[in-house]
């Protein structure tokens, strides 16, 4: 190639003529081979398998399992290495996921369930749509912002279809750009070259407050319909066997990756303490500006109040879906730092600490587990 363009520069000098037809042909020549290597390597990353093997467990859909988590009846599946726990519908197409092609003007919220995912989405959304509050409000966040892998919570005839036509991947795939991405999946099961390509919102929250707000999330689906008590759920959760447990290994992958410049790691206690601040660092995380009228609306709208109305107002539609049980409680419950407090006894806490001693052991992430003060 340099041989070639020294011959053409000769030639230019000698024939100035020469020149622009030349260089034409070099420029499609060096626009094909870039555009070839964008090929290959898209080639190469659909053709990765995904390097983990899902085994069914056999003891989710016995007792005293299924007593319990009765909406669970199709089974789950846990994922090797790394022991990833889910529905028997992702271990069958876990692949799917894995060869999904991101974009570079995505912005991805990657959390552990029940972390602050919908609040953050609700953030992203609007600093990548310019604050526009309004069209937030006229459009439900789930077709805003789709799920990636809730087409694969139960089998796809049991899924509704209006929910199946919204977070299917073929419809993912098509959606116009710029995407907000949500996914409680960790990295490791997530398309490899996604840190790379496109921009990350990971969001961590105490895993105390993560367990309550877990259960009462699996009392409120019917896809769990969780029958047991609390004491009952955090044994589980403990023990890795609920979605996307276990939780450790989910938060600290996350946390090793905290310095990729295409990763802005939060805490959820940080937007408690101060959404302002969490606000601008996300704006300046996706290259965004907010001015301070814009700042304003948004920090209402994101306030939990205005969150716990919207969810009220769009509860009904939920419901003719038949996916929610209807006595079980609200989406957004309580969203404080802290009620942990409120559910736990001296024996469990005791437990449960332990339990974040022996898996932080050698590690420098640190939890917030009460605040003083919050939004």
């Amino acid at each position: 190639m340099l041989f070639g363009l020294r011959l053409l520069f000769i030639s230019c000098c000698q024939n100035p003529s020469f020149y622009s037809v030349q260089l034409s042909c070099v420029v499609i020549k060096v626009k094909h081979l870039e555009m070839s290597q964008e090929r290959k390597e898209d080639d190469e990353s659909q053709a990765q398998e995904l390097p983990v093997k899902f085994n069914f467990i056999p003891e989710s859909i016995t007792s005293p399992f299924i007593d319990i988590f009765p909406g669970q009846n199709e089974g789950m599946v846990r994922g090797e290495p790394g022991g990833f726990v889910f529905s028997r519908e992702y271990g069958r197409r876990a692949n799917e996921i894995y060869q999904f092609k991101p974009r570079k003007d995505d912005a991805w919220v990657c959390t552990f369930s029940k972390s602050g995912t919908t609040w953050t989405q609700e953030l992203v959304w609007l600093i990548v749509n310019g604050c526009d509050t309004e069209k937030a409000k006229q459009i439900p966040l789930q077709m805003r912002s789709p799920y990636l892998e809730g087409d694969y919570l139960i089998s796809p005839e049991k899924m509704p279809q209006e929910i199946r036509e919204c977070w299917a991947l073929e419809s993912l795939d098509k959606r116009p750009s710029p995407r907000v991405i949500k996914s409680h999946l960790p990295f490791n099961l997530l398309p490899p070259q996604l840190l790379d390509t496109s921009k990350v919102v990971y969001v961590a929250r105490n895993p105390k407050d993560v367990i309550v707000s877990n259960y009462h999330h699996f009392k409120l689906f019917k896809f769990h319909d969780f029958k047991g008590t609390l004491e009952d759920f955090a044994n589980y959760s403990m023990d890795g066997q609920i979605y996307y447990s276990p939780y450790f290994p989910h938060v600290l992958d996350a946390w090793s990756k905290r310095h990729h410049p295409n990763v802005l790691f939060l805490f959820y206690e940080e937007m408690k303490q101060d959404l302002r601040a969490v606000v601008e660092r996300v704006a300046a995380h996706l290259n965004q500006t907010v001015t301070e009228e814009q700042m304003v609306r948004v920090l209402e709208y994101l306030s939990f109040k205005n969150l716990a109305s919207t969810e009220a107002a769009g509860k009904e539609k939920v419901k003719e879906m038949g996916i929610m049980n209807e006595d079980a409680g609200t989406f957004f419950r309580k969203g404080k730092t802290g009620d942990w407090k409120n559910h736990f006894s001296p024996e469990l806490n005791e437990r449960i600490d332990k339990w974040i001693q022996d898996n932080l052991a050698g590690s420098d992430l640190k939890f917030v587990m009460e605040l003083d003060k919050q939004d």
